[in-house]
């Protein structure tokens, strides 16, 4: 007992630094800008700063702190240069309204940039008409949280919403993306989970990422964007229970995987869109637990892909369930369920008897010829297809489902 009171003497006899101090920026005191907070304070420190409009061209955090914004102060650059930029480690920065950075074509000037540092959280901020949002570069262990990014919507004046280059261990969660060039974009981002964001409305992709290893995305919803989510020259990742929907237009896709290899693709809803999932050069993909449902293509597998298993799928309401451009080869479908299939079941096992070929005839044709297109639902194209399930010549031949299923899978 004695030895507990002599320490918690000596702890008390400890100055105030050694815990930090706490520093408010006001309108309304000496201190009112944060760079003059950042100036005055040590490692360690935390700074409030209080409702108002602050002018912020290219505010450094250099020092270890806690920034805090109290009531969503605005920091505005009036397109004069980034917002902030985080060149320390060991940094929160929470709650502020970031806005107006500078464009440019030579350089990628940001709301909020990290350029080269460690345990970083930014989070709970609202950023606004900003070149780039969110600039990590050459960063590891951050945490990018529940902030409002909205961009200018404006194909030469946007840039990216959350911008990773050259990173390892980053979570992206529970952020809003919009009107920005791609919503979230991934190059050398490795070792990182993006969870629960929406991405909706971006002029190009709502997630493009690239020689991003070993990621994953978990609960994201990505929606009505230009060009759907690109995933390309990677290896390693897991999607899961994510949204891709209402992506429509020529060459749009809700997921397009290019140059893949060892993926997961589990759990996900695929709705609306003019193709559900477009693969070209795919190795080892497990496309498995998926709902495709109101799709022009729910999925297509061009010849280059191989070791591709699509299992345990729904297909429902596609104008197209499966289609490819060439022979394909290594390719493999099982139990899953198909609108289309018109077998039966014996014996009863709710699996049907006979297999099911989801490429038609007519998808072949399309492939070849769009502007076919023109005859869908026509009664010489159903009479094509019918004919061709009964007697395949066209159709590859490799590409079935031995194991149809008669009841949609429920999960």
């Amino acid at each position: 007992m004695r030895n507990y009171l002599l320490k918690l003497c000596l702890l008390l006899m400890l100055p105030a630094a050694v815990f930090g101090r706490t520093i408010i920026v006001s309108p309304h005191t000496q201190i009112q800008t944060l760079k003059k907070a950042i100036d005055l304070a040590k490692n360690g420190d935390t700074i409030i700063v209080q409702p108002g409009l602050y002018t912020s061209i290219n505010t450094i955090v250099n020092k270890e702190l806690t920034i805090l914004g109290e009531g969503k102060p605005v920091l505005d650059a009036h397109h004069r240069e980034e917002v902030v930029t985080i060149t320390s480690n060991n940094v929160k920065f929470d709650g502020f309204i970031i806005q107006n950075s500078r464009t440019g074509s030579m350089r990628d000037f940001a709301g909020v940039r990290l350029s080269k540092v460690q345990n970083v959280t930014v989070s709970n901020n609202t950023l606004l008409n900003n070149f780039f949002g969110i600039y990590l570069s050459d960063s590891n262990n951050i945490s990018v949280i529940n902030n409002h990014l909205s961009g200018s919507n404006n194909a030469e004046n946007s840039g990216n919403g959350i911008h990773l280059w050259k990173c390892k261990y980053v979570l992206i969660s529970g952020n809003y993306v919009t009107h920005h060039r791609d919503g979230i974009y991934f190059e050398f981002a490795k070792n990182s989970t993006i969870e629960n964001n929406v991405s909706e409305k971006n002029i190009r992709y709502g997630l493009h990422f690239m020689f991003s290893d070993d990621d994953t995305y978990l609960h994201n919803t990505f929606r009505n964007n230009g060009s759907g989510v690109a995933v390309m020259y990677t290896r390693r990742i897991k999607m899961l229970n994510n949204t891709f929907t209402q992506n429509w237009g020529g060459s749009i896709y809700g997921l397009l995987l290019k140059e893949i290899s060892d993926a997961q693709i589990e759990g996900n809803q695929f709705i609306r869109n003019t193709t559900g999932i477009y693969m070209e050069n795919t190795e080892r993909i497990r496309v498995t637990k998926n709902n495709f449902r109101s799709n022009g293509w729910a999925v297509r597998v061009l010849a280059s892909c191989y070791n591709n298993y699509f299992t345990n799928n729904n297909f429902e309401g596609n104008s197209f369930d499966a289609t490819t451009n060439g022979s394909l080869k290594e390719n493999y479908f099982s139990n899953n369920y198909w609108d289309k299939y018109e077998g039966y079941d014996l014996d009863k096992n709710g699996i049907g008897d006979v297999p099911y070929r989801p490429i038609s005839l007519y998808a072949q044709v399309i492939e070849q010829n769009p502007q076919s297109v023109m005859l869908m639902r026509s009664f010489i194209v159903n009479l094509m297809d019918k004919v061709e399930r009964a007697v395949p010549s066209v159709t590859p031949e490799t590409v079935k489902d031995e194991k149809p299923m008669m009841k949609p899978w429920k999960r």
